[in-house]
Parts: structure tokens; C-alpha cells; sequence
């Protein structure tokens, strides 16, 4: 398979990888421009920019750019290892590191009126969008959706598969849907945990759930009340400002 039919792939798979691109290549180098990499979240990667201890920085900083989600040029020169060079074939070389990555995701657990609002307007914005409910029949009523789940709270996170471009916006009726659906999602790569209510109300489930023992680390992630403050009062005035807070997330 080509690396291209393999970004392809990787892409309607819905997961991440990192091309390398050799850019620039000057003098007596083990590739020439135009050569190219895959690397991927668990370090393996697919073809080669040269090997070596260049192509070994490369990787590292693939797997950073993965993280980060930011792009890099790298330039290296390979003359005296002495001093740093990762090579002594004389040239030079300037590498295109080029994070793939998922399409973002927003689940939206709770499909009232809220959180209906929030999957219709995710969807216009460009975004993949899971619907998801411990009632029957709920999700039906947000049909923008790509995945519609019917799950328990306590469940929620074993049914997804959630990455640093998952953004999970609880929606949910009540606090102790909050204490069911939150211990196992505070431990996965979501980039964003928010759950509305009042500040109130996430004071009542955050103390509850350290009693349980959950570590403050882990409760400081969740974003709640969630969404910019735009004095919303309509659920389509809420899910603008949840959405809201989300992209500002997502432009860091």
C-alpha cells in the first residue's frame, strides 16, 4: 500500500499519524527531497527518510507533533556528529513533520433540549458527532448525529473510542448521572470534559466523587459550568456558548 492510500485509510479509519517529508536536501545526504515517512502514535512507523539518528530524531518529534498537534520543519545538518550532527554524510536536510489527525469528535451525552442543540450545531460546524442517552428513543431526536448510542452513564466511556481530538460535553439531567458517567472519562485522552449545570451543582458532585476517591488531578479537568459566558439563556443560546469554548480549545 502507498503512503498515500494509507493516509487515506488512516483518515476514514478516523486515526492519527504523523507524515515526514524530506522538503530540502543539500549536498551528500541518504535521501533526496521529496522522500517520505509515516509515523505513528505507538513509534512504529512506514518507509524511511535516510535511518539512522536523524530518522530516529524525526520520529521523536513526529510523536511530539502527534501530541501537540502543531507542525514542524526540522533543518540537520550531517557533518560532525561532535557537535550534535546526527550524521557525517556532509550534506544537509530540512524535514516537514505534518501531525494527521482524527477528525474532531463532540459527544454529547444527554440528548434534551440542550444537548440536541449542541449536536445540530457541532454538525454545522464541521465536527463528527456521537449522540448518546441511557434512555431509549432519546437520541432519535437528534438526527444530525453520526452515531446515535443508547448507554449507561457508567458505561458511556468503554463504548468510545476517545483521543486528544475528543471533546465530551455532558448534557445530563442530574447529579447522579454526573457521579456514574464522569470516574471512567476522567482517566482517557479527551481534550475537553465539560458538564453543565450550575457552579453549585458541580460542587455537590466534586465533592461527592472525592470522597470516592477520585484524585483532585483528575476532577480539576472537568469544565463546569461549561461554555463562554454570553448570558445564554435558550438551549440554542447554550449550545453557542459550549461550542464556543470548545473551538477556543481547540485554537489553543
Amino acid at each position: 500500500m502507498s503512503l498515500y492510500a494509507e493516509i487515506a485509510r488512516l483518515q476514514a479509519a478516523g486515526e492519527a499519524a504523523a507524515l515526514c517529508t524530506i522538503v530540502r536536501a543539500h549536498g551528500s545526504t541518504p535521501r533526496r527531497a521529496g522522500s517520505k515517512m509515516l509515523v505513528y502514535p505507538d513509534g512504529h512507523f512506514s518507509g524511511t527518510i535516510g535511518g539512522g539518528q536523524m530518522e530516529h530524531r524525526v520520529v521523536q518529534e513526529a510523536l511530539a507533533a502527534l501530541k501537540d498537534g502543531q507542525p514542524r520543519l526540522l533543518t540537520y545538518e550531517l557533518t560532525d556528529p561532535g557537535r550534535g550532527d546526527p550524521g557525517v554524510c556532509g550534506g544537509q536536510l530540512e524535514v516537514y513533520v505534518e501531525p494527521i489527525l482524527p477528525q474532531a469528535t463532540v459527544v454529547v451525552y444527554g440528548a434534551g433540549h440542550v444537548g440536541r442543540a449542541v449536536v445540530h450545531l457541532a454538525k454545522w460546524l464541521g465536527m463528527r458527532v456521537i449522540a448518546a442517552d441511557d434512555r431509549e428513543g432519546f437520541t432519535e431526536a437528534a438526527p444530525e448525529a453520526d452515531e446515535h448510542l443508547t448507554v449507561a452513564p457508567a458505561a458511556l466511556a468503554a463504548a468510545l473510542t476517545i483521543t486528544p481530538q475528543t471533546y465530551l460535553v455532558l448534557t445530563t439531567r442530574n447529579v447522579e448521572v454526573d457521579l456514574d458517567a464522569l470516574p471512567p472519562l476522567l482517566d482517557s485522552a479527551a481534550a475537553y470534559i465539560g458538564i453543565i449545570g450550575s457552579k453549585r451543582r458541580w460542587e455537590t458532585a466534586r465533592k461527592q466523587l472525592m470522597e470516592r476517591g477520585l484524585p483532585k488531578e483528575q476532577l480539576d479537568r472537568v469544565v463546569s459550568p461549561m461554555g463562554v459566558e454570553i448570558h445564554a439563556e435558550t438551549p440554542e443560546e447554550i449550545a453557542v456558548s459550549i461550542m464556543g469554548e470548545i473551538i477556543a480549545r481547540m485554537r489553543g
